[in-house]
């Protein structure tokens, strides 16, 4: 089976977060919560200053401590090695959320995307209410991608976590994650880390890279490469 993992080069990264953007539209992320998110750092001193610009998601570590805490088996490891949460196991202990050392896991303290639930008008007898336009678009909310819901829940309840998943839906379909699809610069490339012709470990011969956390012992699967 693949063992799935992604590098992304820092040289072609445009820092545009189309990435971000795209995730929240293929995953219907509610507001608050980032599977793909960013590091921002600036170092020096003017004129002498250092701008970095990291893009992050879950790592889908090999030794996943997310894994490794939940009690429940809600968090596991899939066949081709992606870090994975089943809902309908979670009972929201968040001992993931407290283990994981990239805080890359969310807990839905509410639930989630409320305003598309209100009945009430934001101006009375002028604009609809947030469950009007979402019974207009036939859908939970304006947006919504029925996709995400062949594997996951296309919206998570309450009282449960979510992260980052791969875009698994869409590789069960032969495709990358929407995150390296949608990248205009073509900085995410995403493949099997066992094959040794793939074109992730083309770039990891080629390239000196790092990973972030290395010294948390988790194994990561992200690699960066060409760091600035």
């Amino acid at each position: 089976m693949p063992n799935y993992a992604m590098v992304i080069d820092l040289h072609k990264c445009a820092g545009c977060g189309a990435c971000a953007i795209a995730c929240k539209n293929e995953n219907n992320v509610p507001e608050g919560i980032y599977w793909a998110n960013y590091i921002h750092r600036t170092r020096g001193k003017f004129p002498n200053v250092r701008y970095e610009f990291i893009p992050t998601l879950c790592n889908h570590c090999e030794e996943a401590p997310c894994v490794k805490a939940c009690p429940v088996g809600a968090m596991h490891k899939d066949e081709n090695g992606l870090t994975l949460h089943d809902p309908s196991k979670c009972i929201g202990c968040k001992a993931c959320v407290v283990a994981d050392p990239y805080g890359v896991i969310y807990f839905n303290e509410e639930k989630p995307h409320e305003f598309w639930y209100d009945k009430e008008e934001a101006i009375e007898k002028i604009t609809s209410s947030g469950q009007e336009m979402g019974k207009n678009y036939d859908v939970p909310f304006p947006y919504y991608n029925p996709d995400r819901a062949k594997t996951y829940a296309g919206v998570r309840p309450k009282g449960v976590v979510e992260k980052c998943t791969m875009c698994d839906h869409r590789i069960k379909e032969g495709k990358v994650p929407y995150c390296v699809y949608s990248c205009p610069s073509g900085a995410r490339v995403f493949g099997d880390l066992d094959d040794p012709n793939s074109e992730v470990n083309k770039l990891l011969n080629q390239y000196s890279y790092f990973r972030l956390g290395e010294n948390f012992g988790t194994k990561p699967k992200v690699f960066y490469i060409r760091e600035f």
